[in-house]
């Protein structure tokens, strides 16, 4: 056969069975495709994912992925990859709690040695009990297999009774520890509990008053249990509890052949029977805090002498039953397992990183990842950060590595390389991974491995290194990894305090050459008693911090009576700090919004957000108890560098690292349980419902205005207020002084005009009260006052619209209470309630106004939106029914107008309400939301603001039918009073004024009278138009004479006016009226006679 027919003949088998279907009802056979090679890198849709075929627990396969920078597999494996695993693999969660390995696995415990049988060694518990109906006692005991005698691990005796509660025990040699619990003089039998090897084991016994029920744990399972045991009566009050001895007397009695021979820890009692769930759960040294008499404390002990000094141990404590995601690649489906099981795991990375990561051999530094490894005769440094590192670290190893690399980067004078920066990270990982190991007494130079860490830190953090964490950033994520590093080693210092020794402080300051700035970066672990703090809280100060001011972290006093009533006595307090300014120039921010919008489009007029950077130190507070991390509320307080950003808008906001936001980069910040709690020239205080790793983040804006325009805004606002407040005084007095006739619409409309007036008298003032404090916050509230009441009363306005317009309700008095309690009370309870709520964040830093960088601004944007958003719906209904009754008049006066004239009737019907109403109703102060977005629209604001006074002015006084009509009726009385006055004085007799009739002076006169005679009013007919001015008598409606001579049309004027929108046969009242001399064009063309119309 011709070798192109092998050819064709192999192409034509590959294409038939090389390639696997991906159809789901299909069976994958293993042959379909080869198997992942260990160590293989295969290219998935997301990245890349590594293969190091190990079994390994949940916790070790994530941290052997970020030893390598990767991470576990987000989800289940796709394409190709997925079809060529065998084995159930793990996979990881990118946002839950299982990224951080329980650091409870590993608990250092203060134990009593009883060492050999004596009978003065005893621990007493100074805890008095109560009567026990039931209880539960647990401890972690370690039996000496020497001493096969009979030994009591703790002893209960009462007055009336010395065995009212034991658990006594022996070991078999070579067998199992056979323990017995004893209750009011009953003795269970002698059954095995665990093995007698010498080593720490948990050990529980449980007892029920009801039916006698009782069982022993050990190790988290369930040995023996019988009934009957003591059944009946409870354990009497009052006894005393003593642990490794038995009583033959109140309190003591001790005899050497009962005494208990090896070492104890981590007792606890219950005043209740636990269920098997939560003897694990005590197991795993986080005892269940329900019902729970006596805690472990040494303290709270009183140790016989021979049994001091106690000693410290590590338990290796068990985690809880907890559950960690796998995939089953022949199932196809994801699944779950305790996360100690052994399962392979796939290390994945984003391709950029990998490749990122695959030339760091390449990069700049190799000299010194040389030098260092040659020192330490070892590979300290790995050249490539995804090789395979073999052999555990010790902690020698590691303090005497650590102290090579410090002295190498100290004599470093070019910046060092990205290569370094990871070599560095990838170590400083191993050194924080140390915590797990064998149960051992921790002994050796965890201070000085402490100090090297931070030396080395400092090193790495120095300001000529920022573009270097910058080009890693995306494969290590920047300096706050370096971070997390520390945090993860923190607890494991703690394990060296004692009693006498109760705080560690490790400081490193290094002073280099000149040009390199001195860094700070510390650390504190400190044991704290509750009791002691429940009173102030607990304060950590920073170096050069104040604990009332900028550079502190406070535990409030509420959070530490919480924690004692969960049972705590005492908790390790953790704090790291770090000064360095490279976090200012590697921080991006992802999930942290910009307050300011920003578009391409719209940059050149915009507030543009530029920047989100770290503007002050990193503080870190962590809380550790005998079962791990608690989580609690904390306040602190950073000084941030806002100034080293000149002429640019800076937003202070309080933010944490999130560790498992972004498992590509180790975390990102994040402000979620964080707010601004004070905003102060050069610092912010903030609190968080948590603690973490915390900073003071600094969003940059670019501003568009300058000094010289910022100037001219505020001579405008100044000028327009003045403006507005001359227009509203005018409008306010006019209403007082021309007799306006009283109703609920004039009433309204002098609230509104006084209070909107003296709010702005008293903005034009706030300038000169800034330097006196008292005198700024008594301004802020009377604006805060006077603004919300002006408000209020546009509320008001619009209520009194709809009443008289859409509702059409014309009821008058109780309706006049409900008004002044909306405008006038509601405001003054929502400032006083303000004031009360938060006095101190009352008033803004630098001007006498509301703090805008708290809760405290909404007390005024809450109510004022509020009445804009109603008077905006008012407004809409009010033009509705004006087109409605614009359409209605139209058909009655032209069955059939024209399509032009129905358009401009529509229009005007639309147009003049909204021009009438805009002011009144406060609505041109929407245009405020929008002066964030250009200087444009702040100069719009200021316009339209300032023009709303002088617009009152106009509508509602100057041009108004009611104001004009008491004008004149004031100045025709004053007339005719003076011409009555002359008449009287200058008549000749009453015969000469029957001789030639009434003369002029007369005729006025009784034409005045007239007209203004109290029978006329009430006698004259409702005028026709529902917005229409309510005259004096009939002859208001009705032209003078000379106007019927030179006209020749004696028709009824009827007055258009801009208030005229409600339906003719509605009866309204009228808002304004917009009074002219002579009829409208708009009259004349709706009436049809153009005859009537008077010019």
């Amino acid at each position: 056969m011709a070798p192109w027919h092998h050819c064709l003949l192999y192409l034509l088998i590959k294409s038939l069975s090389g390639t696997p279907s991906n159809s789901p009802g299909e069976s994958r056979k293993p042959w379909d495709t080869a198997p992942v090679a260990p160590g293989e890198v295969v290219e998935t849709a997301g990245g890349v994912c590594k293969y190091p075929q190990q079994r390994l627990s949940w916790w070790q396969a994530q941290e052997s992925c970020e030893l390598r920078f990767g991470h576990l597999a987000l989800g289940p494996p796709d394409g190709v990859l997925a079809l060529r695993l065998r084995d159930q693999v793990w996979i990881g969660q990118s946002d839950a709690l299982l990224r951080r390995p329980p650091q409870r696995r590993a608990r250092t415990m203060v134990a009593l040695v009883f060492g050999e049988k004596t009978a003065d060694r005893a621990a007493w518990v100074r805890t008095p009990l109560p009567e026990l109906g039931e209880l539960t006692a647990c401890a972690h005991v370690q039996w000496d297999t020497a001493s096969p005698d009979t030994a009591t691990l703790f002893s209960l005796a009462v007055p009336a009774l010395a065995n009212a509660l034991q658990l006594r025990a022996f070991a078999e040699r070579g067998g199992a520890v056979r323990a017995a619990l004893v209750v009011r003089g009953h003795h269970a039998p002698f059954l095995p509990a665990f093995r007698a090897d010498g080593r720490w084991h948990h050990l529980c016994a449980t007892w029920e008053q009801r039916g006698g029920s009782w069982a022993l744990f050990a190790d988290g399972r369930r040995r023996s249990g019988a009934r009957g045991l003591g059944a009946g009566h409870p354990v009497p009050p009052g006894g005393v509890l003593v642990l490794g001895q038995d009583q033959d007397s109140l309190g003591g009695g001790f005899s050497v052949r009962d005494a208990f021979s090896g070492n104890l820890t981590d007792f606890h009692l219950w005043a209740r029977a636990l269920n098997p769930a939560q003897l694990r759960r005590a197991r795993t040294c986080a005892p269940p805090p329900s019902g729970l008499l006596f805690r472990w404390d040494p303290d709270a002990l009183d140790v016989a002498p021979s049994l001091l000094p106690t000693v410290r141990v590590r338990l290796l404590c068990p985690v809880p039953s907890e559950e960690c995601p796998t995939w089953d690649p022949g199932l196809g489906t994801e699944g779950s397992e305790s996360c100690l099981q052994q399962h392979l795991f796939l290390c994945c990375y984003r391709t950029e990183t990998y490749r990122q990561l695959q030339d760091a051999q390449s990069w700049p530094g190799q000299d010194v990842i040389r030098r260092v490894n040659a020192l330490a005769n070892a590979t300290v440094l790995p050249p490539d950060p995804l090789s395979e590192v073999h052999g555990a670290l010790s902690l020698a190893e590691a303090s005497h590595f650590l102290g090579i690399l410090e002295r190498v980067l100290a004599k470093e004078v070019a910046p060092l390389g990205p290569a370094v920066l990871l070599a560095v990270m990838h170590f400083l990982k191993r050194v924080a991974a140390l915590g797990a190991g064998e149960p051992q007494l921790l002994t050796g130079p965890w201070e000085q491995l402490g100090q090297d860490v931070l030396s080395v830190a400092s090193l790495v953090l120095e300001e000529q290194l920022a573009n270097t964490w910058l080009s890693v950033s995306k494969v290590v994520g920047g300096p706050m990894s370096l971070v997390a590093s520390v945090h993860h080693l923190a607890p494991l210092l703690s394990t060296i305090l004692t009693s006498e020794r109760s705080q560690m402080h490790i400081q490193y300051r290094h002073a280099g050459p000149a040009t390199r700035p001195h860094l700070i970066p510390g650390l504190e672990v400190r044991s704290l008693r509750l009791r002691e703090a429940s009173t102030g809280g607990y304060t950590f100060t920073m170096p050069d911090g104040h604990p009332e001011g900028p550079g502190h972290i406070h535990m409030p006093a509420g959070e530490v009576r919480r924690l004692l009533r969960k049972g705590l006595s005492g908790v390790t307090m953790i704090h790291s700090w770090f000064t360095s300014s490279v976090f200012q120039h590697t921080v991006e921010g992802p999930g942290l919004e910009p307050q300011a919008p920003d578009s391409s489009e719209e940059a050149g007029r915009m507030q543009r957000f530029l920047s989100t950077q770290v503007g002050s130190a990193i503080i870190s507070s962590d809380v550790w108890d005998a079962g791990g991390e608690v989580n609690i509320a904390v306040t602190f307080h950073l000084k941030h560098q806002a100034q080293a950003f000149p002429q640019k808008l800076v937003e202070p906001i309080c933010a944490f690292w999130n560790f498992s936001s972004s498992p590509d980069t180790g975390g990102s910040w994040a402000t979620t349980g964080c707010s601004v709690a004070a905003l102060y020239q050069d610092s912010t205080a903030c609190f968080c419902n948590h603690s973490t790793n915390f900073a003071v983040l600094l969003q940059v804006y670019d501003i568009q205005r300058g000094p010289e325009e910022e100037s001219l805004l505020r001579t405008l606002s100044f000028v327009g207020c003045g403006v507005s407040f001359c227009a509203l005084a005018t409008t306010f007095v006019l209403f007082l002084a021309a007799g306006v006739p009283k109703s609920e619409r004039v009433t309204v409309h002098k609230n509104l005009t006084f209070s909107l007036a003296s709010a702005e008298v008293i903005l034009m003032a706030s300038d000169w009260a800034k330097a006196n404090k008292v005198a700024c916050v008594a301004v802020t509230a009377a604006m805060h006052l006077l603004f919300l009441v002006a408000f209020s009363w546009m509320l008001v306005e619009g209520l009194l619209l709809w009443s008289k317009v859409v509702a059409v309700s014309m009821r008058t008095g109780p309706r006049m209470r409900l008004y002044y309690a909306t405008g006038w009370g509601v405001p003054v309870g929502i400032v006083a309630l303000t004031l009360a709520m938060s006095p101190h964040d009352y008033v803004a830093a630098g001007h006498c106004w509301l703090n805008v960088h708290t809760d405290t601004i909404w007390a005024f944007v809450g109510p004022v939106l509020f009445v804009l958003t109603a008077n905006t719906c008012i407004l809409v209904r009010v033009v509705l029914v004006t087109l409605s009754s614009a359409r209605r008049r139209a058909r009655m006066l032209s069955p059939q107008p024209r399509l032009q004239q129905q358009i401009r009737i529509q229009l005007w019907a639309t147009v003049k309400p909204v021009l009438v109403l805009l002011p009144v109703l406060g609505l041109t102060w929407l245009v405020g939301i929008l002066v964030h977005l250009s200087p444009a629209w702040a100069y719009v604001a200021v316009g339209l603001n300032s023009f709303q006074g002088p617009y009152i002015f106009l509508v509602y006084a100057a041009y108004n039918g009611e104001v004009r009509g008491a004008l004149r009726r004031m100045t025709e009385k004053n007339a005719t009073e003076a011409t009555t006055a002359l008449a009287v004085a200058g008549a000749g007799g009453p015969a000469h004024g029957s001789a030639h009739g009434p003369g002029p002076s007369a005729a006025n006169a009784l034409s005045f009278q007239t007209r203004s005679s109290p029978a006329g009013r009430a006698s004259s007919p409702r005028p026709s138009g529902p917005w229409a001015v309510a005259q004096d008598s009939p002859m208001a409606l009705v032209p003078p004479r000379r106007h019927v001579a030179v006209r020749g049309t004696p028709s009824l004027r009827i007055p258009t006016t801009f208030s005229s929108i409600a339906e003719p046969e509605r009866p309204a009242v009228e808002l304004t009226a917009f009074k002219t001399s002579g009829a409208s064009r708009l009259w004349e063309q709706e009436s049809g006679s153009s005859a009537s119309v008077l010019k």
